[in-house]
């Protein structure tokens, strides 16, 4: 895997605090024409780039702040060169440049445990293990006043002290870009309201990561919030260039974050159950960019030629390819406010989920489950097993996702799917870090759903998953 650094902008780690410049600096030819509007990076099969809709990057603005008591700021877990998150590779190169003491190294919520105290550099890879493994931050969730279930045993691999009162959750930071397709903000939706706008939770989510996460003492200033939810909505980032099929802009194709911040998009466009607000049917073809590519001539001897071809045959599968979906909680046999019941068991696609066109996230809030919390998924994680106070049925989770949220049964295990855009920048992937590379994603949904995708189409698939 390659080194991944940031191409036009320079991170600099201080004990601290994490300064950020940017430079005009050691460009590739790729990305000619860039500007101060853009931010380049290598990624381990190309280069993303973000394209800043609002202007040249103010480091300035408070995103890029030291505005808590632990030297964090926002990008600290937002690290532009892996597509506004964080990835392993990127968090262990922190550790050996600082000797761990990066802020994003601190013990309350980077550490596997709370209030871990690890001195040597050994004691902190020990420590901050699902951190520097996974790109996992923890979260502390208290069960809410009267759920429907309790807390009856854990079973943690990291041998944390035990609660049943609360649980430690463990998740990827969720980028900070691309956020004007957002329906739900954080992977529970714990900062989304039915009375308030996208705007809106993004002001008050940024506000409690800095109480939380940068442990500040003062909320954030009304105009502080502003300012980073302006910067991150400006953001637009997408994979512009794949190692074997060349830049994803050229031959008719729509790749890169310019397309995308043109791309229209509304609460509800394209959904697949009656709740697009406009009425309009349905339609499973939600990926568009590089249709240009599937009449590209077949040679062996163009090997540039072929990439692309497969990354077309790929976003036609993503399409089109039948799936029988059953056993979603949340979608399975549940009645939708438009009228319409979903059946148990039905054919669809990947964008049956994914129907944002060119987006791919769901255009609705629709938190699902699908089978990422099971104990034989994420074996390093801790074991929740929750029981039903009114059937007595229990669960075994690693995750209660949005249960600990609504306190619902019916919503234990389910959570929002991401933004599928600049995908090759940002592994592992799911909520926890299940999935360390995109065949693992595919390898994933091929068993889950019993599929039965060729080693071909396997391929196709995760050639076009790292062109997003």
């Amino acid at each position: 895997m390659r080194n991944r650094r940031f191409v036009g902008l320079v991170l600099v780690f201080c004990p601290a605090l994490l300064a950020v410049t940017l430079s005009t600096a050691g460009r590739p030819a790729a990305a000619a024409g860039a500007d101060a509007e853009t931010v380049d990076a290598e990624d381990p099969s190309g280069q993303v780039r973000t394209l800043n809709v609002n202007g040249a990057f103010d480091l300035n603005n408070p995103f890029f702040q030291d505005l808590g008591a632990n030297g964090r700021s926002c990008v600290t877990c937002h690290q532009p060169g892996a597509a506004w998150t964080i990835t392993p590779a990127n968090v262990q190169e922190r550790l050996r440049e600082s000797h761990g003491t990066d802020p994003i190294f601190t013990n309350n919520d980077g550490s596997n445990c709370e209030g871990v105290a690890a001195t040597s550099l050994a004691e902190k890879r020990a420590a901050y293990g699902l951190l520097l493994t996974r790109g996992l931050i923890r979260v502390g969730l208290d069960v809410p006043p009267g759920a429907e279930f309790f807390i009856e045993s854990v079973t943690d691999p990291n041998q944390c002290p035990p609660s049943t009162t609360d649980v430690s959750v463990y998740r990827r930071p969720l980028p900070s870009t691309n956020l004007g397709f957002l329906t739900a903000v954080m992977w529970d939706g714990r900062e989304s309201s039915s009375s308030t706008t996208i705007l809106e939770d993004l002001a008050h989510q940024a506000n409690d990561a800095t109480r939380g996460h940068a442990q500040a003492t003062h909320d954030l200033t009304a105009e502080q919030a502003g300012q980073i939810v302006a910067f991150e909505t400006g953001l637009f980032t997408a994979q512009v260039r794949d190692d074997t099929a060349g830049a994803l802009r050229t031959d008719g194709a729509r790749g890169g974050p310019r397309a995308l911040s043109a791309q229209p998009f509304f609460i509800g466009i394209n959904d697949p159950v009656g709740l697009n607000p406009n009425g309009t049917t349905f339609d499973p073809v939600v990926f568009t960019l590089f249709e240009a590519w599937a009449g590209l001539k077949d040679s062996s001897h163009d090997r540039q030629n072929d990439a692309r071809r497969a990354v077309a045959r790929g976003e036609a599968l993503f399409n089109t390819r039948p799936i029988v979906i059953s056993g979603v909680a949340g979608l399975n046999g549940v009645t939708f406010a438009s009228g319409v019941k979903v059946p148990d068991a039905f054919t669809g696609s990947c964008t049956t989920c994914h129907d944002s066109p060119n987006v791919g996230n769901h255009s609705v809030k629709a938190p699902l489950d699908i089978g990422l919390t099971s104990p034989a998924q994420a074996a390093y994680l801790p074991v929740y097993t929750l029981r039903n106070l009114s059937t007595q049925e229990t669960v075994r989770t690693t995750d209660p996702g949005r249960a600990m949220i609504t306190g619902k049964w019916a919503d234990v295990s389910k959570f929002k799917g991401p933004i599928l855009r600049a995908l090759a920048a940002r592994a592992p992937y799911f909520h926890n870090g299940s999935a360390a590379m995109l065949e693992d994603v595919v390898e994933f949904y091929d068993t889950r759903f019993k599929i039965g995708l060729s080693a071909q189409e396997k391929q196709d698939l995760v050639a076009f998953l790292r062109a997003l």
